[in-house]
């Protein structure tokens, strides 16, 4: 996976938008108008920001070490990945589909409505 694959990837989901608040290398992902991943778009490797639940986010620390706390992120709820090959692709997109579920879930009903 590179950014191109993990943008191609984020922007299948329902709702999803793309912006760069945050200046010129950090792609944001938002479902909803919240946060559910960012992409250093300059970092070699690609790393990306990925909401995560709290128990699931220090067990994937420990099982991986392409798996760090998240960078300038409440390292509680979110994770860095670097995708440097270390870490099947599959399980990239598995991690993109927790972080967008949990975002979506948070949303208000009448919001997740529209997103269907």
């Amino acid at each position: 996976m590179n950014i191109e694959t993990l943008r191609d990837y984020c922007l299948t989901k329902a709702g999803v938008t793309e912006s760069f608040p945050f200046g010129e290398t950090t792609l944001v992902f938002k479902v909803g108008g919240k946060i559910f991943a960012l992409a250093d778009i300059e970092s070699r490797p690609t790393t990306v920001n990925l909401k995560c639940d709290p128990e699931r986010a220090v067990q994937l620390r420990d099982e991986y070490s392409a798996v760090m706390p998240g960078y300038h992120m409440n390292k509680t709820h979110w994770n860095t990945v670097l995708i440097d090959g270390s870490v099947r692709s599959s399980m990239v997109q598995e991690w993109i589909d927790h972080s967008y579920e949990l975002v979506r879930k948070s949303l208000p009903k009448a919001i997740r409505e529209q997103l269907n």
